[in-house]
């Protein structure tokens, strides 16, 4: 059964966790095997967002840091990072409406996290949203 863009999301930033985590820890990997083993089936859409948002890493960092003041991206955990640079990715390479894009980042990071990183990740895409996306349309 084909999964909904919200459970595609979810599967997203687990396995953009997991690459991070990898990373991290300087430990090889292979995305398509990462991808292989949490699907049961293809997905493009989480194919193409996950090799995009790990191949444009730093740029979506630095979009992050810009926004988040005192509190850079390498300050957050893992899941934190996932979750912010998702959103950021969608907010800038999809044409879906940035309101639900930031509300379904918020409802991941009330799920994997906590209230205040929440707000966080609320305030970060709302106004990357204003000023780099929606005056930009």
């Amino acid at each position: 059964m084909a999964l909904s863009r919200t459970e595609s999301r979810e599967k997203i930033m687990i396995l953009l966790y997991q690459a991070l985590l990898y990373e991290k820890n300087n430990i090889n990997y292979d995305i398509d095997d990462m991808i292989n083993n949490e699907l049961e089936e293809q997905n493009e859409y989480i194919y193409k967002s996950l090799n995009e948002i790990l191949n444009g890493k730093d740029k979506l960092i630095e979009i992050a840091n810009k926004y988040l003041g005192s509190w850079p991206m390498n300050r957050l955990g893992l899941t934190d990072q996932s979750i912010i640079m998702l959103g950021i990715y969608e907010l800038m390479n999809t044409d879906i409406e940035g309101p639900i894009i930031i509300n379904e980042a918020v409802n991941l990071s009330k799920k994997y996290s906590d209230e205040q990183v929440s707000k966080i990740v609320n305030g970060v895409l709302d106004n990357i949203y204003h000023n780099e996306v929606k005056d930009g349309e």
